[in-house]
């Protein structure tokens, strides 16, 4: 794909792409409690692209009630200080079952997400927020990717190093490798990748508003390692990624041990955590912030973020889904998206 053309002229507000996620999930309930918002209203420059019945669907489960003006164009959504539904016709009511993944529920998901891929291809948006997606389904309707940010990465032309961020309030993690089999870690933990991990992760928060991110980075083995006892990958790997980063300039340390590190980010030491495998730092985020937290795929050319939960099927359609994690995330989209267009 081309790269993206710069916005960052073209008005004082970024405009922010909106997807319900999948259908059969509580992401369409979300949203619709999203836009309801009189802070997201006032907001402006946003753009729902979604299929009218289904929007209509999540307003009735939310309990909410907005008519959004019709666009047909991101540079007509662009013209307007509210919120606006851009329609597509991606999915049937027929096709749609609540609380099940299925093929018909990835495709709508995905089709939702490549038009605003495209619009950012073409400087139209400047960044996007969706609800929450199921990886299965998304693989059933002809995802090839192990999770979304391959997806993304890969139509956005991005072969630059990427990965996903989980944030509440001030506190963010990344990690080394992702959606893998955890025997496939060990063969992540490179000093090339903890490098990069770090350097986005720097340059993400800097994004996002910290001036000077604190950066600590976990070992790999229990206990650090224990002096090579339990493993050489902190001595020969990690330790050495650090000290290039910190000649470079970043305020980073490590490594720490993962099992007492958190509780020092907790207090406030850090700003931010590079984890080295996906549950390391997924567990201790979850349970500090669960039912605030978002995901950030970081390394995109713009900010693309959504709550970090997943679809809860098993409450979808009931009106019950917590919104704080929706609005935190559309939230930092708008942050992010302001400060990537005028830093261009």
């Amino acid at each position: 794909m081309p790269p993206l053309r710069d916005t960052s002229r073209s008005g004082d507000c970024p405009l922010i792409g909106l997807v319900l996620g999948d259908p059969g999930g509580i992401g369409p309930e979300l949203i619709a409690k999203l836009l309801a918002e009189p802070a997201t209203q006032e907001s402006g420059h946003t753009v729902l692209v979604a299929d009218p019945w289904l929007w209509e669907e999540g307003q009735r489960v939310a309990g909410t009630r907005l008519d959004l003006p019709a666009v047909e164009s991101f540079a007509e959504a662009r013209g307007h200080s509210t919120p606006v539904l851009m329609p597509i016709d991606s999915i049937s009511r027929e096709e749609t079952r609540y609380g099940e993944a299925n093929a018909a529920g990835g495709r709508s998901a995905r089709q939702a997400l490549t038009q605003c891929l495209d619009a950012a291809v073409r400087g139209d948006i400047d960044g996007i927020c969706f609800g929450p997606l199921n990886k299965y389904a998304m693989k059933l309707g002809g995802m090839n990717y192990e999770d979304e940010l391959g997806f993304f990465a890969d139509y956005l032309g991005v072969d630059e190093y990427t990965c996903e961020f989980n944030t509440f309030g001030s506190i963010w993690t990344s990690r080394i490798s992702s959606h893998i089999p955890l025997k496939d870690a060990p063969s992540y933990v490179t000093r090339e990748r903890i490098l990069k991990a770090t350097r986005l992760t720097d340059k993400s928060l800097r994004l996002a508003g910290v001036v000077d991110p604190r950066i600590a980075v976990a070992a790999f083995n229990p206990h650090g390692g224990e002096s090579g006892t339990c493993g050489r990958e902190e001595i020969d790997t990690i330790a050495p990624a650090v000290e290039k980063a910190q000649a470079e300039g970043l305020t980073v340390s490590g490594p720490h041990p993962a099992d007492t590190l958190f509780l020092k980010v907790r207090d406030g030491e850090y700003d931010a955590v590079v984890t080295m495998f996906h549950d390391q730092g997924q567990i201790a985020i979850k349970l500090l912030g669960f039912h605030e937290g978002v995901t950030v795929h970081g390394g995109l050319p713009i900010p693309i973020t959504t709550p970090a939960h997943g679809t809860a099927y098993d409450i979808a359609s009931s009106g019950k889904a917590n919104l704080r994690p929706t609005h935190n995330a559309f939230k930092l989209a708008c942050q992010m998206a302001a400060s990537t267009r005028f830093s261009r």
